[in-house]
């Protein structure tokens, strides 16, 4: 049973870590000039059990969850067509339904390829329940996104040392581009975006 003190850290919302580790937030909000970019990236997982495989990642449904079978790390794998600019990794993961099967420690790597993945953060997780925020900008503040061809998520370890892993959902935001190229101007209604250039 967790204490009032725990019940009030895990309100918290992910973009505002508690001594360094993250919490999970009830909502997913992101900001309007981001958008969800993996749809059309290729999914794999390093293992799954039958029923749980990737397509759980992304059906939408929190009841559903992707469950590893193998041994640590247990991996997710997004690769794309093109090179992309990627700002924020969200992860859906319930630690008062799966216990032992939730990640508290995970990696971000990204590259070209599975040949020359780098890591680029490592973050870990208080009893989180809820959408959990991992931005992808540097310590540079000009660095606020990655261009990467491939983004890897590995769950080094889980709560209670648990062996397998449950992830329910997992989206990638990136920059919205700008309607209008060559606009300096980042015009949002649709009665701007008409108006915007001559025909």
């Amino acid at each position: 049973m967790e204490s009032d003190g725990d019940e009030e850290a895990a309100a918290t919302p992910a973009a505002a870590p508690a001594a360094g580790r993250l919490k999970g937030s009830p909502e997913l909000t992101v900001d309007a000039d981001m958008r969800e970019m993996a749809k059309t990236a290729a999914w794999s997982v390093s293992s799954c059990k039958a029923g749980n495989g990737v397509a759980a990642l992304r059906d939408d449904n929190l009841d559903t969850h992707w469950q590893s079978d193998g041994a640590q790390p247990h991996l997710v794998n997004i690769q794309f067509q093109k090179k992309v600019q990627l700002q924020l990794v969200v992860l859906y993961v319930d630690f008062k339904l799966d216990e032992s099967y939730t990640p508290s420690k995970i990696s971000i790597r990204a590259g070209d390829g599975f040949h020359n993945l780098k890591e680029i953060k490592t973050v870990e997780l208080a009893k989180p329940v809820g959408w959990v925020h991992i931005s992808l900008s540097g310590a540079d503040p000009r660095e606020t996104f990655i261009h990467t061809f491939m983004l890897q998520i590995a769950v080094l370890a889980n709560h209670l040392n648990g062996r397998d892993t449950h992830i329910r959902q997992i989206k990638i935001f990136g920059p919205r581009p700008n309607p209008v190229p060559h606009q300096p101007f980042h015009f949002i209604s649709r009665e701007f975006i008409t108006y915007s250039t001559i025909r």
